[in-house]
Formats: structure tokens, sequence, C-alpha cells
């Protein structure tokens, strides 16, 4: 008799502590559910900031003098690249040249970095990013490099540590060619190169 009763108290422990879980994990679940709609709610109709930010974790090696990129606003897009170099050069009108950064990344599956050029580099002193946007793609491992090129009629110093581009981590997808031997119609058809007129 005593050992029924043992057995039985045992039992009944085990389902009170199995029940526990199971309400723990419900009372959890409603937590993260209200907490992700308050905060979708508040990102889009009062434009507050948001509780948390999902950051993409990008694994970098440093082999320059330089600090590492950063974003100069809470919504900047491009974080700023420097030159790394030892001494100034000189760019000549039309000349171009690749500087290093000192920067090697690894960036998870699915991801590119775009080298861009910085805007007030291009309008003051025409030096822009020769084959921009460059694409450093997930499985590059070597040294991040910029080309620059001087479209301006004056010649143009690069400084050592100058901020000369701009890199912007974006998804991208991958496609899978389908050979047909025709391709859906459409009203633009094959208009292109400014068939829209200018006005």
């Amino acid at each position: 008799m005593r050992l029924w009763l043992a057995d039985n108290e045992q039992q009944s422990a085990i389902s009170s502590l199995k029940y526990c879980r199971l309400l723990f994990f419900f009372l959890f679940s409603i937590f993260l559910f209200v907490r992700i709609g308050i905060n979708c709610y508040l990102c889009t109709s009062l434009n507050i900031k948001p509780f948390f930010k999902t950051m993409i974790q990008v694994k970098v090696i440093n082999k320059g003098k330089q600090p590492l990129p950063q974003y100069a606003t809470p919504q900047s897009a491009g974080m700023d690249l420097r030159a790394n170099t030892e001494e100034a050069f000189t760019l000549k009108p039309l000349e171009r040249k690749l500087f290093p950064t000192g920067l090697y990344i690894s960036l998870p599956e699915g991801y590119e970095a775009q080298v861009r050029p910085r805007s007030g580099l291009a309008l003051k002193h025409g030096i822009t990013v020769l084959n921009t946007p460059g694409t450093v793609d997930a499985d590059y491992r070597g040294e991040i490099g910029v080309v620059l090129v001087n479209l301006s009629n004056e010649p143009f110093t690069v400084e050592p540590g100058e901020r000369i581009a701009q890199m912007v981590i974006a998804k991208h997808e991958q496609a899978e060619f389908v050979l047909v031997e025709e391709l859906d119609e459409t009203e633009r058809g094959a208009g292109g190169y400014g068939h829209t007129g200018t006005n």
C-alpha cells in the first residue's frame, strides 16, 4: 500500500513539473509575441526607435593602422573606408589607383559588401570608385581594396587614413537560368535606352 502511494505521488510530481514547464513556455511565447507586436506598432505608426535592432555579425581582421569602419548616424546605410597608406599619393587627372584598406572580412552566406563612392569626393573633386559598385563576395578572404579614379582636371592628393569610399552590407539572391525558346510578351517589349523620351 505504501509503495503504491509513493508511486502515485511520484507520478503526480512529474505531471506537475511537466505542467509548469508547459505553462512557462506558453507565457514566455505570449510575452515575446506582445513585445514584438508593440515594437512593430511603435516603429511603423509612431516612428519610434525600436527596442532592439537586428545586425548581422561580420568577422574582420584589421591589419591596417586605421579604426574599423563605423556607421556615422543611426540610419546610415554605408560605413566609410579609409586609405591604409604610409604616405600621401597624388592622383593625376584620369589616373586610377588601387588603395588598400587593411581590412579582411568574412561575410555570412547570402550577403555581399558593396564599395561605393563618397558623394563629397565625387562632387567637390571628381573622385569616384572606378568599378562602382565594387563587390566583395562572401567567400572572398583577401584584402578589401578601393579603385579610385580622378575624373577632374586637377590633381588630387589622398592622405593616409583619409575616407575614400563607403561600404554597404547588402543581402542578395542567386539565380538559376532556365533555357526557353521565347519570353512572355509585355507592353514595353524590347524598348530601352531612352525609348520613353525625355519629357
